[in-house]
């Protein structure tokens, strides 16, 4: 996980001094104990697990820096230049591209990857009305997550479970949530309010709810020997069969491709979510017959990664955080790079609504 962020936000893989050095900060922002005690206060039973963590985000921010701003440059700003040009003191015209990038803003980028960790395995052990649990300088970042999630130090195995699982969604082009979070950018707003916008994108089921709806349908289906008659019925009453298609993807997600085998690893062991993955086998194998070569639609990164997730202990509810966890460094990384030349995004939007409308007055309208 490390080396895969550090590569992913410096645009470089680190050497060994480099790589060392980004370790020991992401060990040291992890530490949050204001926040924890702070969002402990809460009643986050109450709340989703996505909603908490926009409050363990916001908590972090004002604990971080008193609830200011943190230091930017002073520059200016291409407020809404989309039709009428700004004019500078000498009549000339203006088009601001403000250097918004900072080496503060790359050590909130640090504290934002290392502190989504610790609160959302807080917010895990809070739900389950179980104390948060410090995070363990000795271990890595996916190991730590894992036992600051279940109290337990994880095997190697899980460990490189996670590990896997974090990367291959920590970035994937242009994504909702990371639109979300560079249009935030773009304001030069911080990047915690970057992020936060990106947890409001993730929270929408088109986006991070994905893979916790695929292990809800599969539950629902029931076992392999349904699979047949439950997807005729879903088919005709135009069903989405969660997990399938994409996007960007005419073929297999090649992400999908690594998490497969690995959801066979989890769950062997594991009778009741062993079942799910052979209804997951039997499932994929009806759809992909039925419109993998008319309509190329084919399993997705959301498919079997919920089954990981259910493998290595964590409840449905957690899957969209957990993935907030990993994406964050996609989030910070895209926001820094685009500040390093920012332009405020500014679309335009067409109106299709009636013209010419004579005003009428109040005492007369119907």
């Amino acid at each position: 996980f490390e080396e895969t962020a550090y590569l992913i936000i410096h645009g470089k893989l680190p050497n060994d001094a480099e790589l060392a050095a980004f370790k020991e900060k992401l060990v040291t922002y992890r530490e949050l104990p204001r926040t924890i005690r702070t969002i402990g206060s809460l009643p986050l039973e109450q709340y989703s697990p996505m909603a908490a963590l926009s409050i363990g985000i916001d908590t972090m921010r004002t604990i971080l820096t008193g609830g200011t701003s943190p230091k930017r440059p002073r520059t200016p700003v291409d407020t809404d230049a989309d039709t009428v040009a700004e004019i500078g003191a000498n009549g000339e015209e203006l088009e601001y591209k403000a250097k918004g990038n900072t080496e503060d803003n790359l050590e909130i980028a640090y504290r934002l990857v290392a502190g989504l960790g610790t609160i959302t395995a807080a917010i895990a052990r809070i739900r389950q009305g179980r104390l948060p649990i410090e995070p363990d300088p000795e271990l890595g970042f996916a190991a730590n997550f894992l036992y600051m999630t279940t109290g337990q130090r994880p095997s190697k195995t899980a460990e490189r479970l996670m590990d896997i699982s974090l990367i291959l969604h920590m970035d994937h082009g242009m994504n909702a949530s990371t639109f979300a979070a560079m249009l935030v950018a773009s304001t030069q707003s911080d990047l915690f309010h970057c992020v936060g916008a990106g947890i409001g994108a993730l929270s929408g089921p088109l986006h991070g709810g994905a893979n916790e709806a695929v292990v809800h349908m599969l539950e629902e289906i029931g076992g392999p020997e349904n699979v047949e008659d439950w997807f005729r019925k879903a088919r005709a009453e135009k069903r989405k069969i969660m997990g399938f298609g994409h996007r960007v993807y005419k073929t297999y997600d090649p992400r999908a491709r690594v998490l497969k085998p690995l959801a066979e690893l989890v769950t062997k062991d594991n009778p009741e979510i062993t079942r799910l993955y052979e209804t997951a086998l039997k499932l994929e194998e009806v759809v992909i017959k039925e419109l993998g070569q008319e309509k190329k639609i084919f399993p997705n990164v959301d498919y079997y990664s919920g089954l990981i997730y259910k493998g290595l202990g964590f409840e449905p509810c957690m899957f969209t955080p957990i993935f907030a966890v990993s994406r964050v460094v996609g989030w910070v990384a895209r926001c820094l790079e685009y500040l390093e030349n920012n332009r405020i995004f500014r679309p335009r939007a067409v109106y299709s609504g009636p013209v010419g409308n004579e005003y009428i007055p109040l005492e007369e309208r119907e």
